[in-house]
């Protein structure tokens, strides 16, 4: 009976200890395994205090076993021989078939296969709130560790959000190594944001000082809270730094503002040019009033989303993104042919008869728009290819996105290939002589009707390139090209009839002013009432200087 006694006190006592963790064999690879057998137990307590061993540690060898925890895909996994932690990972075969494989979180060596959902598995979970935070702000801490810059960013940007100042000893040391300078930039934003928490008022002051200097803006919300929300600052010397940080930080968004409107406007006269430089040929050197000229970019624009369709359904994941670089060429291509056949099918029987030119280009323009919105619907949509989308940070706050970008790059080589077409090529010599004279042309051989053709479907095609950069930008629908006709006009007479130069210009000059002039009427009639403003403008420029920017000169004004 004495004995029965003992036995039940000593099983009483050690009973928590004899889990299934005594039949395993001692813990192999030291200190960590025994943390890891110490995160899979059953006390929060402790299995907190772990997570915030391991977060002050920052050790990145840790980051599997943590980020399995954290995405519920961690399991103790009992087997004859004993119980062991080992994490899920999902696989692909070459068949295409899901399957699990186990591995161990410590090593990353494969140890089995399962999902975990088979009998003697078992999730584990953070059993207390206390070890979730730790849990988080240790992922957060080894991710400043990444080899990626944008995820040490990210983490610096999550960490500084936050109020836990013992993550500053961390960011520290993590800075004094760190290459990337935005990254960098993202660290010393969020020590500066912890320590405007910090109970000394001289490091809260040189913190709010900090961070006018580097002009954060995410530290600008906690120094605007600091100073108006409760519990407020009450320090006067602190007040008086975060004050003046406050208005650093703000003039330095004012300025970066204005740059980013002028890129827009940059990025928007682009779009005017290439526009503009079909329409300089056709209205300026062909004297044709194409009002279906928007409706060429539309073509454009279907052909860049018809491409993106094709190469989603027909061809493998890994080529989607090559759409973009067919759809180049073939809406240039595609809207060539259509002007082409719209030339010798209507134009060619209207020339020297403008109003009729008129009329019968926006007849047809009204076809094609019904014609798109019956076989594609109201509305389409093209995908950027991965490979242009995202930006570049010029400086603190100011992103130039990659498409923006590219259809500028885009805009520019339209230009450099349209001038050297026109100036260096036999094809572009036949061109102005025929604009010049086409009568003397006529008599020194030059097949005029083949001259008109091939003009207006180069004016054409150039339309179908600038639908294809706006599909990076906007939606693709029936109606697009009436957004930009009206504007591509005013570029062409402000600019000059048929002179690059002033459509370069005019182009560049529209559209910035349209951007600058959005925000300062500001509401959501912005744009409606900035174009009005432009058009009046227009109005009462054309009435001093009729022939534009750049008038053209010599006998052939003279006589037209």
């Amino acid at each position: 009976m004495r004995l029965q006694i003992i036995v039940l006190v000593f099983i009483f006592l050690f009973g928590p200890l004899q889990s299934a963790w005594s039949e395993a064999s001692p813990p192999a690879g030291g200190d960590k395994a025994l943390l890891l057998q110490q995160i899979a137990g059953d006390d929060p307590e402790v299995q907190a205090a772990v997570l915030k061993e391991l977060a002050e540690g920052g050790d990145p060898a840790i980051l599997p076993l943590l980020t399995a925890l954290h995405e519920g895909s961690l399991y103790r996994w009992t087997t004859a021989e004993g119980v062991r932690v080992v994490l899920v990972e999902m696989i692909e075969s070459p068949e295409g078939e899901r399957k699990g494989v186990l591995v161990d979180p410590l090593t990353g060596q494969r140890v089995g296969e399962g999902d975990g959902t088979d009998e003697g598995f078992e999730m584990i979970s953070v059993g207390s709130p206390e070890g979730r935070r730790w849990l988080s702000a240790a992922l957060d801490r080894i991710k400043l560790s990444d080899p990626s810059p944008e995820v040490r960013r990210s983490a610096a940007t999550k960490i500084g959000n936050g109020s836990d100042l013992s993550a500053i000893d961390t960011l520290t040391r993590v800075l004094a190594g760190e290459s990337d300078r935005w990254a960098k930039h993202a660290m010393e934003e969020a020590i500066g944001q912890l320590q405007l928490s910090d109970p000394d008022p001289k490091v809260r002051s040189e913190a709010a000082m900090r961070l006018g200097e580097i002009h954060s803006q995410q530290g600008l919300p906690k120094l605007k809270a600091l100073l108006s929300e409760a519990p407020a600052e009450a320090d006067p010397a602190v007040r008086g730094a975060m004050q003046a940080a406050v208005t650093q930080i703000e003039r330095y968004q004012a300025r970066e503002q204005f740059l980013g409107t002028l890129f827009s406007g940059i990025s928007l006269g682009s779009i005017l040019l290439l526009m503009g430089l079909g329409l300089a040929i056709t209205f300026g050197l062909m004297g044709v009033i194409n009002m279906a000229h928007g409706e060429m970019m539309m073509v454009g624009a279907y052909t860049t989303f018809v491409l993106q369709e094709i190469f989603r359904t027909r061809f493998p994941a890994g080529y989607h993104d090559l759409y973009f670089i067919a759809a180049l060429p073939l809406s240039f291509l595609v809207a060539a042919v259509v002007g082409w056949l719209l030339e010798k099918g209507v134009i060619r029987f209207l020339y020297g008869k403008p109003l009729e030119t008129l009329l019968a280009t926006w007849g047809i323009s009204m076809i094609l728009q019904q014609a798109a919105r019956w076989y594609f619907g109201d509305l389409t949509s093209v995908n950027a290819p991965t490979w242009i989308r995202g930006g570049v940070q010029a400086t603190v706050g100011l992103v130039l996105p990659y498409n923006r970008i590219f259809i500028i790059l885009l805009s520019i080589a339209g230009l450099v290939g349209i001038s050297l077409l026109l100036s260096r090529t036999r094809w572009g010599l036949k061109i102005r002589a025929v604009t010049q004279n086409r009568d003397m042309s006529a008599c020194l051989g030059i097949s005029t009707r083949r001259v008109d053709g091939w003009t207006f479907a180069l004016g054409a095609g150039l339309a179908g390139l600038a639908g294809c950069a706006l599909s990076l930008v906007g939606n693709v629908d029936p109606e697009m090209g009436k957004t930009y006709i009206v504007d591509s006009f005013m570029v062409v007479v402000v600019g000059g009839v048929g002179k690059l130069a002033g459509t370069v210009v005019s182009a560049m000059g529209l559209g910035m002013l349209n951007k600058i002039l959005e925000p300062m009427i500001g509401g959501t009639g912005g744009a409606i009432y900035a174009k009005i403003f432009l058009l009046a403008a227009i109005i009462l420029f054309l009435q001093r200087k009729p022939s534009g920017l750049f008038p053209a000169k010599g006998r052939a004004a003279e006589s037209a």
